[in-house]
């Protein structure tokens, strides 16, 4: 999954930075912490507003 797709999903600059930390380590305990912390960090920033999208409305 590229960057820009998960951080549709990851939406907290926290969360954001503790992904690329995640990402850089390798093994199998590894990728395992980081699909479980991708699936908790979804599901906890799932009512967030995404910070990547600038809102143009001006009503």
């Amino acid at each position: 999954m590229s960057k820009a797709r998960i951080f549709n999903w990851i939406k907290t600059p926290c969360g954001r930075s503790k992904y690329e930390q995640l990402t850089a380590q390798s093994g199998l305990i590894s990728k395992l912490r980081l699909i479980w912390f991708i699936i908790f960090a979804a599901i906890r920033d799932l009512p967030l507003k995404n910070s990547n999208h600038i809102d143009s409305s001006e009503s």
